[in-house]
């Protein structure tokens, strides 16, 4: 039977090869429609979060403020500010923290390698800052450690951008750079990475230090931040819930003053990125969807076409004793065959596209917003779906209309 009904399609489509070609290039472009859109959309997805976890991964950062509350007798306006003991009171106090730094920082620090002097923003931090903020080093070299914290050594990293113009073509690692006149060791640069997010500039412009060398250095009394990790995002409300209560204790205001400690919460940053990200994925495939669902509406008029043309043959086929099942059978899967036809076309033509794309490999300069864009299993799962809907949308109506057909009066039908 199947053979039988392949078999009719393909004489079908010989006998109208302009109006088949027409119909199936439309559910093509239809279908690379929908998965390019969805495809990108991905990718655009990706970079939105690649963008955010290159400012800060999963971390909380904790200010000094003003509070706007009085609190056991004392008034509004005082000012709030850290030591480092607050960052090792925090981490030993509050449960589900996993990496935690203070920052120091400072603008318009003063760096010079030989004739080539540039200004940046420069921080004071310990390991932890690393992960916290995806400040991972290039191959051969480093981020500082702990024990360049504790002995409080003159050692340098540095951002990819800044790097390459204190130095050039020259391998900074292990070289020497004058900070505000004072000696310090390149031990590492930061590997380039996208960040959409930022402070003071990007990271790929930024110079680090150990804290305790920063406050040696500087003669600073209070630390200009606290970041926090916490071991599981789950652990989110409760980490700065904790840490609030500490901190309100310490320093005397009321823990419901967000004035006091304001707090720049990544975490919130990516929920609410990703939410962004699935929202323009829905977006994008409703417009290509309604795309191939007007592709859908020629698939289904040439299957009208198709049953008016061949009145006399359904009839003659109905007169010789074909069932009415079989006569709907047919042209569902005719209207079926059109539409996985030319979906099957759209689908490897946006294969192609992608690969193209991803062979182009836009990670820098604006096309680095694109992202890589990405077919998913979804994608083509929701497009092979949707080819299905319009196959049996298209036909069934078309196929019904030829069921109806009275043998005798079609005979009659020119």
């Amino acid at each position: 039977m199947w053979s039988i009904l392949i078999r009719e399609f393909f004489i079908d489509l010989r006998k109208q090869k302009l109006r088949s070609f027409l119909t199936i290039v439309a559910i093509a472009w239809g279908t690379l429609s929908v998965i390019l859109l969805l495809a990108f959309g991905r990718g655009l997805g990706n970079s939105m979060m690649e963008g955010m976890l290159g400012a800060g991964n999963q971390v909380i950062i904790i200010y000094g403020g003003q509070t706007s509350m009085n609190y056991e007798g004392l008034g509004i306006g005082r000012t709030i500010r850290f030591t480092e003991e607050d960052v090792d009171r925090i981490r030993q106090a509050v449960p589900g923290i996993e990496h935690a730094s203070p920052q120091y920082g400072k603008g318009g620090t003063r760096l010079q390698v030989g004739d080539e002097t540039t200004n940046t923003y420069m921080e004071g931090v310990n390991p932890d800052f690393e992960i916290m903020r995806t400040m991972y080093p290039a191959e051969g070299g480093r981020f500082i450690n702990q024990r360049d914290v504790d002995e409080s050594r003159r050692v340098l990293f540095l951002g990819d951008e800044i790097a390459e113009r204190l130095f050039g073509e020259e391998e900074p690692i292990g070289k020497e750079v004058l900070i505000d006149n004072k000696p310090f060791t390149v031990v590492g640069t930061m590997k380039a990475k996208m960040q959409t997010a930022m402070n003071y500039g990007p990271d790929a412009n930024r110079a680090i230090i150990p804290y305790t060398t920063f406050r040696n250095m500087y003669g600073n009394l209070h630390v200009g931040s606290i970041l926090v990790r916490p071991s599981d995002p789950a652990l989110q409300e409760s980490v700065k819930t904790n840490i609030t209560s500490i901190l309100s204790s310490r320093y005397s205001f009321h823990p419901e003053d967000e004035q006091a400690i304001p707090m720049w919460d990544f975490i919130e940053a990516e929920e609410m990125n990703q939410r962004v990200a699935t929202g323009l994925e829905i977006f994008l495939f409703v417009v290509g969807f309604f795309t191939l669902m007007i592709a859908g509406v020629g698939v289904a008029n040439i299957m009208f076409v198709v049953v008016k043309e061949r009145t006399k043959e359904i009839g003659i086929k109905l007169a010789v004793g074909a069932r009415k099942a079989h006569i709907i059978t047919q042209f569902i899967f005719e209207s079926l065959f059109i539409s996985f036809l030319g979906g099957f076309a759209g689908m490897a033509v946006s294969v192609a596209i992608v690969q193209s794309v991803l062979a182009l490999n836009m990670t820098e300069g604006p096309g680095q917003f694109l992202g890589s864009p990405e077919i998913s299993h979804l994608a083509i799962s929701i497009t092979v779906g949707v080819l299905v809907l319009i196959g049996l949308t298209a036909g069934i109506f078309p196929a019904l209309k030829a069921s109806r057909v009275d043998p005798v009066e079609s005979l009659r039908y020119e």
